[in-house]
C-alpha cells in the first residue's frame, strides 16, 4: 500500500477502536466502571498499534499539522457513523453544521498557499 493511503486506512481503523474504547461501555452502564476502564484500555493498547504505524508511515508524505488533521477529520466521520448505528443517537444539523465547519479547517490545512 502507498504510503499516501496506508495511514488513512491505518487512521481509519485506528479511530474504530479509539471510539468503541471511549463510547463504546456506553452501552453497558450496569457493568462496573473498573470494567469499563479496563476493557477500553486493551481496545486502546489496539488502537495504538495502529495510529503509531500510521503517522509513521505517514510522516513520510503528509506534515505532522496533516496528519492531525487527517486524524481529527477521520474521528468524526467514525464517531458519527458510530453514534448513529451503535449508540443510536441522532446527530442534529447542529453537530453536521460544526462537522463543515472542522472539514473547512482542514481544506486550510491542506491548501497550499
Amino acid at each position: 500500500m502507498s504510503p499516501q493511503i496506508a495511514p488513512i486506512a491505518l487512521l481509519v481503523l485506528s479511530n474504530v477502536f479509539m471510539t468503541f474504547a471511549w463510547y463504546g461501555h456506553l452501552n453497558y452502564k450496569s457493568s462496573p466502571l473498573y470494567l469499563a476502564v479496563l476493557a477500553s484500555w486493551g481496545i486502546a493498547f489496539i488502537e495504538y498499534c495502529l495510529a503509531v504505524p500510521a503517522n509513521r508511515i505517514g510522516h513520510a508524505v503528509y506534515s505532522a499539522a496533516e496528519l492531525k488533521t487527517m486524524q481529527e477529520v477521520i474521528t468524526l466521520v467514525v464517531f458519527a457513523a458510530f453514534s448513529y448505528l451503535y449508540l443510536k443517537e441522532p446527530l442534529g444539523w447542529n453537530h453536521a453544521a460544526g462537522f463543515a465547519l472542522i472539514a473547512l479547517g482542514a481544506f486550510f490545512v491542506f491548501h497550499k498557499w
